[in-house]
Order: C-alpha cells, then structure tokens, then sequence
C-alpha cells in the first residue's frame, strides 16, 4: 500500500491535533515524520524500532556510524534509557531541560533498541517546543535527527525539510520557523560518560554557561576553564604549603612549641616558592572510558543535529 504524504499546520488547534494523531499513527507504522525543536526541524521515528531508525537513516543519506540522538518528554525519562547517571549530568538536566542541551550517557543495556553504533551510549534531549514535548508525551522516546539530506543546510520550516526529504516522510508538522527568534543553532552536546564531562560540540547553549553549573567542564578541545585551572592550582599550592609547615613543626623539639613560625623560619615564603606539586602531570581527559564514542559519532553532523 502506498503511503501518502501528509502536511499539518500545527500553529491551528484543530489542524494541530489532526497532525498529531496522523504522526501518532505513522510512527507506530514505523514511518518518519518532521517535528519542529527549538533549535530547528528534525525527522522523527520511533527510537525502538530498528526498522524505523533505518529509515530514517536513508532518508538522510545517512550510516549506522552516525545514530541519531533520542529526545524525550522530561527529565525524568532518562532514568528509564541511562544508567550510572553521574550527578553533574543531572544538575545539568535541571538547569537547561528543556533546552538545546544533549546529554550522552551510559545507554539502558537491557533496552531493545538499535539506534545504530552507538557503542552502548545514548544521547538524549528534552526539546523546548511545546509541540515537540505534546507529541513525545504521547509517543515516548523519538529517535531524532535534523530534517535535511546530510551535507545540506538544516531545515528551519516544515516546508524547507520537504523540499529535501520528499515522501520519505508519511507526516510534516509545520510550526513556523525554528528556532523563533535568533540564529539557527543546533543544541549543545556534552559526553557524560567521560570524568570531567566533555563538551564535543558546541552548539545553542554557551561553554560560559555551562562552567556556572559545572566548573569543570572541558571544551571541545579537551581544555579545562583556565580560570578555574589557575584557582585549583593556587588552591593546591597553598595546601602543600600548609602541609609542609605543619610536617616541619611537628620535627621540632617540645620546648620549641612557643616560638613562632617567622621567628624559626624566616624563608618560609621562599621555601613555599621552591616546592613543588607531587606527582606525575595529568592531560586533561585521561580518565576518558574510550568504549564511549557517541559523542565523536553525534559530532559528526556538527551544525545539523536538533
């Protein structure tokens, strides 16, 4: 039987809900349908059927090597396709859900899914549009990706997604443009899989607003806030300080107990400068689990993922 498509403007009541019951039905049909984000339109389709992710490859041009991220309806869902969810990922989750945030963490290993070669990582989002969130919460988790052809410019309109993905799509819900105000950026992602979490992509939200909530964060390039290095590195400087004094007075004889620091070592100061950290140097990132390489695979489509 042959599928026909079908287009929805989504910005009138009625003609909304006819649209989100006709992508209800597609999906469940594992067929792809165009949603608007906030950032910009994606393709949609059902994120645990292997068949429908196939297709939404190849209606890209897409491999395996490149799986889509899942955007769900809340924070709370993620709990339910993650495991081992570190806690900087969840204060993460609280300040920027929903928003252009993606977060890659250990995947549910007990979850029938095929996403593609994610190396047992998923990335999941909660989109700040609200037809996005009242088609989710009816539909569970979406595996979505930007509504172009890869190597084309992300679709901003229903239409513009069209006029690249054709009748590969059984539904298109237009909502105007996307993002509504500003610059068409895609979300931010960051791989929470890796101790300290790592930016690999920058995107909608800034690495400035991110450090607020997680000082620690590494940009893209691996590279800690040098603010923040310098404050730990004088912080440390002065703890090994503090250590060495007290290590020194606890050698001194009893009776030596009342005389003062300055008085029994006047180049203190200048032994502080001398001393030097315990300790092998640490690049940045080291710690990294290298089975989790979703992030690099997400990247791939820098500017084209919702």
């Amino acid at each position: 039987m042959k599928h026909v498509t079908s287009r929805f403007d989504a910005r009138d009541s009625q003609d909304l809900e006819a649209g989100l019951e006709a992508a209800r039905a597609a999906l469940a049909e594992n067929r792809c349908i165009v949603m608007p984000t906030d950032t910009v339109y994606g393709i949609a389709a059902d994120a645990f059927s292997a068949q429908a992710v196939a297709t939404l490859l190849a209606a890209k041009g897409r491999g395996r090597n490149m799986p889509p991220p899942v955007l769900i309806p809340q924070a709370a869902t993620m709990d339910g396709l993650a495991v081992d969810v570190p806690g900087f990922a969840r204060e993460l989750a609280a300040e920027f859900w929903p928003g252009a945030l993606t977060l890659i963490l250990h995947a549910q290993p007990s979850l029938t899914w095929d996403l593609g070669e994610t190396r047992g990582t998923v990335a999941l989002r909660v989109p700040d549009d609200e037809v996005a969130r009242q088609l989710l919460r009816s539909t569970g988790p979406l595996a979505v990706s930007s509504a172009n052809r890869t190597g084309n410019p992300a679709a901003a309109t229903a239409e513009e997604a069209f006029e690249q993905l054709g009748e590969s799509v059984e539904v298109y819900l237009e909502a105007g443009p996307r993002p509504i105000s500003g610059d068409a950026l895609s979300s931010t992602i960051i791989d929470c899989t890796l101790t300290p979490p790592r930016v690999v992509r920058e995107g909608a939200l800034s690495l400035e607003a991110l450090r607020v909530v997680i000082p620690g964060l590494l940009d893209s390039d691996g590279q800690p806030d040098p603010e923040t290095e310098a404050s730990d590195a004088e912080a440390a400087g002065t703890d090994a300080d503090a250590d060495q004094r007290d290590a020194t007075q606890a050698a001194q004889p009893a009776e030596d107990d009342a005389v003062t620091s300055a008085d029994t070592y006047p180049d203190a100061d200048a032994d502080a400068d001398a001393s030097a950290p315990a300790g092998p140097e640490v690049t940045p990132g080291e710690t990294a689990n290298p089975g989790a390489t979703q992030g690099g695979d997400v990247a791939g489509e820098s500017a084209r993922t919702p």
